[in-house]
């Protein structure tokens, strides 16, 4: 597809050109039942906005770091989804879903009267959401803690773009990100685990210790100039590492921070009086 990024982004902030979405596939108006109107957003309004998030440097920031590819990005079909209406009768609501690891992600993008898109952060969340599901399929203490330290990986790059201006606008501004979520990472994300992990009977605070230990890092890392993942991403020496590639790195510190937080938590592993 044509690089439309200079309808969102800087000039320069594209895809990786080995860790990507490879292909966009947005719903036709035969998908809704009628046509577009003044109110029902065209589908090559929605290519644009699955490019946008694509090319967003949070995202972009994300793929790099654990190496991913994604073969399709695609517009969740907003009425005629099976898997939707089923996890409706559930009764909760399909926001996206993965397929075959990341073979295919698929995002709702459009409000449930389909007179609009969803709010851009959402998509965010829940695209980071999918790309988690490239590694944990359940939504387990493992899941959250890959999930929220992605996220704050997400918040931080648009935090460092801070005097990067795009058409009058930081790229923290265009992504609908306010001052108070970047100055306030881990508050933002626990506050945001909150209501979705209680849906899986889990809490934010069971994972609080390796979220705010991935936030130390990035802050280390911004302060020595040094990219995600580097020499502070958490595994302890170089034979753990050897062999593996930066997604197995990230998923080997998220299960190693996840461990230890549960081994804390867990009477069982305390001390024992001699």
């Amino acid at each position: 597809l044509k690089n439309n990024n200079r309808y969102h982004w800087a000039e320069e902030m594209t895809q990786n050109k080995d860790f990507k979405f490879c292909r966009f596939q947005t719903c036709t108006w035969q998908s809704f039942g009628h046509r577009p109107t003044e109110k029902t957003p065209h589908d090559f309004e929605a290519m644009r906005l699955l490019e946008k998030l694509a090319a967003d440097p949070g995202i972009v920031a994300i793929m790099k770091e654990r190496e991913l590819v994604v073969g399709t990005l695609g517009e969740m079909d907003p009425i005629d989804d099976r898997l939707m209406q089923k996890k409706q009768q559930e009764g909760g609501c399909l926001l996206g879903y993965n397929t075959n690891g990341g073979a295919r992600i698929d995002i709702k993008l459009r409000t449930d009267d389909l007179q609009s898109f969803r709010p851009y952060p959402e998509l965010v969340s829940t695209l980071i959401h999918e790309l988690s599901h490239n590694w944990v399929s359940a939504h387990d203490l493992l899941f959250w803690t890959n999930y929220a330290q992605m996220k704050s990986e997400y918040l931080y790059t648009h935090a460092q773009l801070r005097s990067t201006i795009v058409r009058g606008k930081t790229t923290a501004e265009l992504a609908g990100l306010d001052k108070k979520r970047l100055d306030n990472v881990l508050e933002c994300i626990m506050n945001e685990l909150m209501g979705e992990m209680r849906q899986h009977g889990l809490h934010p605070r069971m994972i609080e210790a390796p979220i705010r230990q991935r936030i130390q890092e990035l802050e280390a890392s911004r302060d020595h100039g040094k990219r995600l993942g580097g020499a502070t991403s958490g595994i302890s020496s170089a034979t753990d590492t050897q062999g593996l590639s930066a997604r197995e790195l990230a998923l080997a510190a998220a299960e190693r921070r996840a461990q230890e937080q549960q081994k804390r938590s867990d009477p069982s592993h305390s001390p024992k009086e001699r």
